[in-house]
């Protein structure tokens, strides 16, 4: 399973300086993390199987955050989904163009596991919840 750390990618860090310090600390603040959009019908998906296993993520809807914040969010997790492969699902059909972005994007232990696709493979093939309790996410 690849993951990659956000604090980690200097390259990417040059070209956009203190948004991928700020996903970085918006992906490391809670075990589990999930950028999403609430129109979206795959971040919902995500959000409802995690919820299901007992896991309590951290949400942030870039829909609901200023526009500005909002499209520096979006920058950095497409060039991360795009490095890993992606796995988002891209919402410009059914989401206002300021907030359309490969979603859901998902962080574990402050690591980008991916969208909705390497999400549901990981929980269909098992690695999900080891993955869960490695990060502190589950207990049992």
């Amino acid at each position: 399973m690849r993951m990659v750390e956000v604090k980690n990618d200097a390259a990417a860090a040059a070209t956009a300086g203190s948004s991928f310090e700020r996903v970085a600390r918006m992906a490391s603040g809670n075990a589990v993390v999930v950028f999403s959009v609430s129109s979206c019908c795959m971040c919902h998906v995500v959000k409802r199987l995690l919820l299901g296993l007992g896991v309590g993520p951290t949400v942030y809807e870039l829909d609901h955050l200023d526009k500005a914040g909002s499209r520096e969010i979006q920058a950095v997790l497409e060039h991360l989904l795009a490095a890993t492969g992606g796995g988002g699902c891209s919402s410009t059909s059914t989401v206002p163009s300021a907030t359309a972005v490969a979603v859901p994007a998902v962080f574990v232990g402050g690591k980008l596991l991916g969208g909705v696709e390497k999400v549901m493979s990981c929980h269909i093939n098992g690695s999900l919840v080891p993955l869960l309790k490695q990060a502190g996410a589950l207990w049992l």
